[in-house]
């Protein structure tokens, strides 16, 4: 092949030629005046969106408050429970039973007697104690125990001291009511 015969033919286009029809521009076309209502609209949900985050921002913020004073009153609540349960546990110990017992003038028998409940039978030794015992849970080898009240004595036994023996509670930590305690500073 040569450098003559690949040469390019001229490409017939199968479409027809199309006009083009120019005209001259004589003025700019009128430019639309933007709707008020379209930008109202945009500005009024920018502003409730904008205040919905507050509201809410504001409503959880008071909810971590109200947390904070519910778990303050559950603390305060857990140490008068556990206050209370200390103070079961000392009036179920058999040392606060044999004062009881001792305060109300029962002694320690020798023999165990029983009372059975069909028939009303005594089982046992069946007569009471006739001496004084010699286990006194109030006298001088009482070992201390501070879940227990001291027992009222007949010389404690004032009308002032009922209303302290009655008043005394167990004794609890402050509770914080207004923030953490602090030195007043000048």
């Amino acid at each position: 092949m040569s450098l003559t015969a690949a040469r390019v033919q001229p490409r017939t286009d199968p479409r027809p030629a199309r006009t083009r029809w120019l005209r001259a521009v004589t003025a700019p076309a009128a430019r639309r005046r933007p709707k008020l209502a379209g930008a109202v609209l945009a500005v009024g949900g920018a502003l409730a969106i904008g205040a919905a985050q507050m509201g809410i921002s504001l409503a959880s913020t008071q909810d971590a408050f109200v947390l904070a004073d519910l778990n303050s009153q559950q603390h305060e609540l857990n140490l008068q429970k556990q206050a209370l349960d200390d103070e079961l546990v000392g009036l179920n110990s058999p040392q606060a039973l044999a004062s009881k017992a001792a305060d109300l003038g029962l002694v320690v028998a020798g023999a165990a007697s029983y009372l059975r409940l069909s028939d009303g039978a005594v089982l046992g030794a069946g007569h009471g104690a006739d001496w004084i015992s010699t286990v006194d849970p109030n006298g001088a080898t009482k070992v201390g125990n501070s879940l227990i009240a001291p027992p009222v004595t007949p010389a404690q036994d004032t009308p002032a001291a009922d209303a302290t023996a009655q008043t005394a509670e167990p004794a609890l930590p402050p509770a914080i009511t207004d923030g953490l305690p602090s030195p007043t500073t000048r």
